[in-house]
């Protein structure tokens, strides 16, 4: 029996928003560990160091113009997409003023750990939401129905891209970094199909 519409739009609301809250408090975990950042913040970074502003701000600027990338993949955006590219910058720049800077290497393994795991079921959470993936990972998922890759190989591969990128322009790497960017895929994969809504419309999941 089939659970009543209002009844799943409203857990895909909330599992869409606590995916984005989320995924914004594991990458500031990641930055306040200080042992490398995420593939997408080493670009943020470098824009930093360029041109100003912040690393959420730059979020939000970057989410929008990777949206153009969208056109030739025929992703279709929604609400996911709109809300994520404002709600993970914004909440990212206020995580990172309310989270401590670990000092510890201790502390700081572990911040870095609970990261990358929070981001990648956070991940799988605002996406199998299906209102809409964000701008990032509808790239992801348009080149996983265009490619006929998996979900790990084509989310490592783009990852791994942005950290060259990022680093040309000045932004720091780590051994977190290249952590996250082999790790964040798999995560992914695992948790994608256990947290995607069933019988609610919008784009096929991997």
């Amino acid at each position: 029996m089939h659970r009543p519409a209002p009844r799943r739009l409203t857990r895909r609301l909330v599992q869409l928003y606590a995916g984005l809250v989320t995924f914004a408090l594991g990458e500031a975990m990641v930055v306040q560990a200080h042992l490398g950042i995420l593939p997408w913040d080493v670009l943020h970074q470098g824009l930093v160091h360029q041109l100003g502003l912040t690393i959420g701000q730059w979020s939000v600027i970057v989410g929008a113009v990777v949206l153009l990338a969208w056109l030739p993949l025929r992703e279709r955006p929604g609400l996911g997409t709109v809300s994520n590219v404002f709600v993970i910058g914004f909440s990212l720049d206020a995580f990172i003023a309310w989270l401590p800077v670990a000092h510890a290497l201790p502390a700081r393994v572990l911040l870095l750990l609970g990261g990358i795991l929070l981001n990648g079921v956070a991940t799988a959470a605002y996406i199998g939401a299906r209102l809409g993936p964000g701008p990032r990972d509808g790239l992801m998922t348009g080149l996983v129905r265009r490619t006929g890759g998996s979900v790990r190989v084509v989310r490592t591969a783009i990852e791994v891209a942005v950290v060259v990128v990022g680093w040309l322009l000045g932004g720091n790497l780590g051994l977190g970094t290249v952590l996250f960017a082999v790790a964040i895929g798999p995560v992914v994969h695992v948790f994608l199909p256990r947290l995607t809504v069933p019988g609610a419309p919008g784009p096929a999941t991997h």
